[in-house]
């Protein structure tokens, strides 16, 4: 549908160009006069109007995308199940180990082993 409203336009404009194709005259100050064709008037006149609230769309567009996010990240947060913190457990202190201690008796050992 945009399209065919953009072709539209295009083709109005172009019917108008190859109608109205005088030079005009545009009296700026006292002593400053532009002459040009009165197409490229119509198309800069044009463009002037539109640039500004083309501008203020794509502001408010931008703006609204913003809001947007930032209440979906809102919303996911609160919505997401809460971690619940984990109590971290101490683990089980063993008594220091003697690495130069003999060997413990073997009270299953039949033999008691000879020097």
């Amino acid at each position: 549908m945009r399209t065919i409203v953009w072709v539209l336009l295009l083709f109005s404009l172009l019917a108008f160009s190859f109608f109205n194709w005088k030079s005009v005259e545009v009296q700026i100050w006292s002593n400053l006069v532009l002459e040009t064709k009165l197409p490229a008037l119509v198309i800069v006149s044009f463009l002037l109007g539109l640039l500004p609230m083309w501008l203020l769309h794509r502001a408010s567009a931008w703006r609204a995308r913003r809001r947007i996010a930032a209440l979906e990240t809102a919303t996911h947060k609160m919505s997401a199940p809460a971690a619940t913190p984990t109590p971290t457990a101490t683990p089980p202190v063993s008594p220091p180990r003697d690495d130069f201690a003999p060997p413990p008796a073997n009270p299953v050992d039949p033999e008691p082993t000879k020097p």
